[in-house]
Formats: C-alpha cells, structure tokens, sequence
C-alpha cells in the first residue's frame, strides 16, 4: 500500500552536511507518523527522528538534536531529513519509514514501523 524510496546519501567529510529525500506513493493520509532510523555495521537499527505529517511536530534522538532536521512536503508526498555537522559516527545506511499512528508515544521504536524503505547509505569521514 505504501512504498517508500530514500536518496541523497553519499560521502561526505566531518562537519560537512547531506539533505535525505524519502519519496512515498501509495495512500499517504495525514494521520501518519513519518520517521529516520539508522543502522551502522554490527549495530542495533536506531531512531533518528520523526514527524508527524498533517501538524508537523518532529521529535528528535538526543545523538543528533541541534543537528539534524525533518521536514516534510505534502504536495510531492516527500519527508526529508537535512543532516549537517556531520561526525563520523553518523555513518550508517539511513532507512525512513511510515508508521500508521499519530500518537508520539513509541515514535522511538522501529517495531511499530510497518513500511521501510531500502536504505541510502551515508558515510562520513575523519
């Protein structure tokens, strides 16, 4: 019912910035909760941040507050997340994903995520 694509990661050096797109299709209603995650080799997947797409409140990991930015355009259907002061323990594949809720409680988890994307890999270096 939902697809959804990632693009604009890349290789960037430390203190540098990237802007991810996630583009959806399918039946996106304004009652969804849009989020990041990531997952870095050997590591559990983590939460990035999220939105909720019709009042746009986002909510942020502690890891990356004051660095990190989701937004959201209804008319082309995208999320997207700017990342800038980039460290090198921000490199990870990058996943968004839609999670059929508006309450904040449990944002956080990817398990009450039911539709992901395939990744786009983001890499920063020293």
């Amino acid at each position: 019912q939902v697809q959804l694509v990632e693009s604009g990661g890349g290789l960037v050096q430390a203190g540098g910035s990237l802007k991810l797109s996630c583009a959806a299709s399918g039946r996106i209603f304004s009652s969804y909760t849009m989020g990041w995650f990531r997952q870095a080799p050997g590591k559990e997947r983590e939460f990035v941040a999220a939105i909720i797409w019709s009042s746009g409140s986002t909510y942020y990991a502690d890891s990356v507050k004051g660095r990190f930015t989701i937004s959201r355009d209804n008319a082309k259907n995208t999320v997207y997340l700017q990342l800038n002061s980039l460290k090198p323990e921000d490199t990870a594949v990058y996943y968004c994903a839609v999670r059929l809720s508006t309450v904040p409680l449990g944002y956080w988890n990817p398990s009450n995520y039911g539709y992901w994307g395939q990744g786009t890999q983001v890499t920063v270096s020293s």
